[in-house]
């Protein structure tokens, strides 16, 4: 009869250590990292194509001028190729110096993409 009682005070203890420590190790577990800033998921150096969108250079006649630029953006959400083309241009990859909001949302509808609601090419 003693060793049931010693048994059930040992399992007892031991059930009571083990909640006590589990429940302050589940404070302690480290926070996941920050999320990245976003960035563009294309070579933006390729994106020197678009200047044809502004009608700037036409390197191959009776191409739409759009078609090379509009291919990189293909697949992109709105916000991705907005990111993207404001990388390009920012970093003057086109090769000239522009307007970057009227740049920006010019190369976008040439695309059928629109500039996202609060983006701001900074």
């Amino acid at each position: 009869m003693a060793s049931y009682k010693l048994c059930a005070l040992f399992l007892l203890f031991t059930l009571l250590f083990h909640s006590t420590f589990t429940t302050a190790c589940n404070s302690c577990k480290p926070k996941p990292p920050p999320c990245p800033p976003p960035s563009c998921p294309k070579d933006t150096l390729k994106l020197g194509v678009c200047a044809d969108v502004l009608g700037l250079v036409n390197v191959i006649v009776g191409t739409p001028p759009s078609s090379k630029c509009c291919a990189l953006l293909q697949g992109l959400a709105d916000l991705e190729a907005a990111l993207c083309l404001c990388t390009a241009i920012k970093a003057n990859v086109l090769g000239i110096n522009l307007n970057i909001p009227v740049s920006l949302s010019l190369i976008l509808s040439a695309c059928q993409k629109e500039v996202p609601p609060g983006f701001k090419c900074e």
